[in-house]
């Protein structure tokens, strides 16, 4: 437990970060989910109206901290080759 009132505060301003940061990476999830759905489906015209929406989403997430930018490189790189294979 805290026992001076800059760490109580610390503490506060973390649990509050960690939760902007679960939901962040929750949207990330789900958007690469849903992308990576419609390409095991084999489905071209969905997989490319999703994908400029997940490479958006990923470039946010660079920037506020919640991926490495070469992973993020990494994910926009197979995902936009697997669509390219599709076609």
């Amino acid at each position: 437990m805290a026992n001076h009132k800059s760490a109580e505060k610390r503490i506060r301003q973390n649990a509050k970060r960690n939760a902007i940061n679960r939901s962040n990476r929750s949207r990330l999830r789900t958007q690469v989910k849903k992308l990576r759905a419609a390409l095991a489906a084999a489905d071209k015209a969905q997989s490319t109206e999703l994908l400029n929406p997940t490479v958006s989403i990923i470039d946010k997430m660079v920037n506020k901290g919640i991926l490495h930018r070469n992973t993020a490189a990494r994910y926009k790189s197979r995902l936009t080759r697997h669509i390219a294979e599709l076609g």
